[in-house]
């Protein structure tokens, strides 16, 4: 069994990384970038067994800072 975990910053959150591609996107003549927001895309192999709710709990305690982080998981079999 597989997860995804994608965790993006909070709404409200400044994100310097995604300025910087904005500009660059800009600097290259995409002018139609409104804005960008970049986040990060965790993939987990997972054994036998492992809930939603065990990646849940992996997320709040590791691969997200849920202060200034939001995560979204989406289990694959």
């Amino acid at each position: 069994m597989k997860a995804t975990v994608t965790v993006m910053l909070k709404s409200g959150v400044l994100d310097p990384q995604g300025e910087a591609v904005k500009s660059a996107l800009g600097s290259l003549g995409f002018d139609g970038v409104a804005g960008v927001r970049q986040g990060k895309v965790i993939e987990l192999d997972l054994a036998q067994g492992t809930t939603q709710a065990d990646v849940t709990a992996m997320c709040e305690k590791l691969l997200a800072n849920t202060v200034i982080e939001s995560y979204r998981v989406e289990m694959h079999p």
